[in-house]
C-alpha cells in the first residue's frame, strides 16, 4: 500500500489508473470501514481510501480534538484488506488556505435529523467530501465512491451531491455492519465503558421495536409511537435527540395510511457522554 500526504503525490500515485475505487474514512477503522474497502475493491482499478479528521464538520464543543486516531493500526488493517493508496493528507495539504467556498446542501434534506441538532454538519461534511472526490477523481472518465448506511441521511446528501454537479461518479451505500448482539459498529463506540457498551444495543432495538410497531398498521398513531420509543430509552438513562420513522427517498414523514412506502427507522441518542446513530430501513 502506498501512504501519500500531499495533493501532488495523490495524483501521481494515481495517473495510471482511469477508475479509483474510494473509501472516505476520519480513521480509527473497525470492520465496516474494512467492509467497505473490500466492497470497493472490484469495482474500480485501483482501490483508494482516505483518513483526515474534518475540522469543518466538528461544532466547537464537539469532540475534535479528542476523536480517537490509530494511525498504525488504521494502516494494517487497509494494507490486509488490499487497499492500494492511502491517501492522508495533513489539514494544510487539504485546507492550504480557509476553506471559505463551500457546499451549502438544501435545507429540506441537511437541516433534518442530524442536521437540525449538529447544526452545519452537512456542510462540513458536503464540502470535505467534494474536496476529497477531486483530489482523486480529477482527470479520471469515472469512478465508485462507498458510503455506509449507518450515516443514512449523509449517503442522501453525498449522492444527491454527486448527481447535481454530474461528478461522473457512482456513489455506493454498504450495509450497516453489526456486533453480534445488533449495535452498529461505528467509531465512537469506543468511548463506551463495558458497563454503557452493554446498554448500548438498546437503541437498536428500540428501532426495530418502533419500526415493526409502525409496520403493524397502526394508524394515526406514527407520533405517539416515535415519542413512546424515547421515552423508553430516556427511562434506560439515555438522552435522545430523535427516533422516528421517515420515507427513504426523502426522510419526511410518511404520508398517513400509504402501507407501500418504503421507509427507514433513524435515531441519534446519547448515552453517557457518547453519542450514537442508527437506523433500520423497513
Amino acid at each position: 500500500m502506498k501512504i501519500v500526504n500531499t495533493l501532488a503525490d495523490l495524483r501521481t500515485a494515481l495517473a495510471p489508473f482511469q477508475r479509483p475505487a474510494f473509501v472516505a474514512t476520519m480513521g480509527n477503522l473497525h470492520d465496516g470501514h474494512i467492509a467497505l474497502v473490500n466492497q470497493a475493491r472490484p469495482l474500480g482499478d485501483v482501490t483508494v481510501a482516505s483518513i483526515f479528521v474534518n475540522r469543518l464538520q466538528f461544532a466547537p464543543h464537539e469532540d475534535f480534538d479528542t476523536y480517537p486516531r490509530t494511525w498504525e493500526a488504521d494502516c494494517d488493517k487497509l494494507r490486509a484488506a488490499g487497499c492500494d493508496v492511502l491517501f492522508a493528507p495533513r489539514e494544510t495539504d487539504l485546507y492550504p488556505e480557509p476553506q471559505t467556498y463551500k457546499v451549502h446542501p438544501p435545507a429540506e434534506l441537511a437541516d433534518i435529523l442530524e442536521g437540525h441538532f449538529r447544526p452545519g454538519f452537512f456542510v462540513g461534511v458536503s464540502t470535505v467530501v467534494m474536496k476529497l472526490f477531486m483530489c482523486v477523481f480529477a482527470g479520471k472518465p469515472g469512478g465508485v465512491a462507498m458510503f455506509g448506511k449507518k450515516d443514512y441521511q449523509q449517503q442522501m446528501i453525498i449522492k444527491r451531491m454527486v448527481k447535481q454537479f454530474a461528478l461522473p461518479i457512482e456513489i455506493v451505500a454498504g450495509e450497516t455492519l453489526r456486533a453480534a448482539d445488533g449495535l452498529a459498529l461505528s467509531s465512537r463506540n469506543g468511548y463506551l465503558s463495558e458497563q454503557e457498551r452493554t446498554e448500548a444495543v438498546q437503541l437498536s432495538r428500540a428501532l426495530k421495536t418502533l419500526g415493526e410497531a409502525v409496520k403493524s398498521g397502526v394508524a394515526g398513531k406514527r407520533e405517539q409511537l416515535e415519542a413512546g420509543a424515547m421515552q423508553t430509552l430516556a427511562e434506560r438513562g439515555w438522552k435522545p435527540d430523535y427516533l422516528t420513522v421517515r420515507r427513504r427517498a426523502d426522510l419526511l414523514p410518511p404520508h398517513a395510511g400509504d402501507a407501500a412506502e418504503p421507509l427507514v427507522v433513524l435515531g441519534a441518542a446519547k448515552l453517557g457522554s457518547t453519542r450514537l446513530i442508527d437506523n433500520l430501513e423497513i
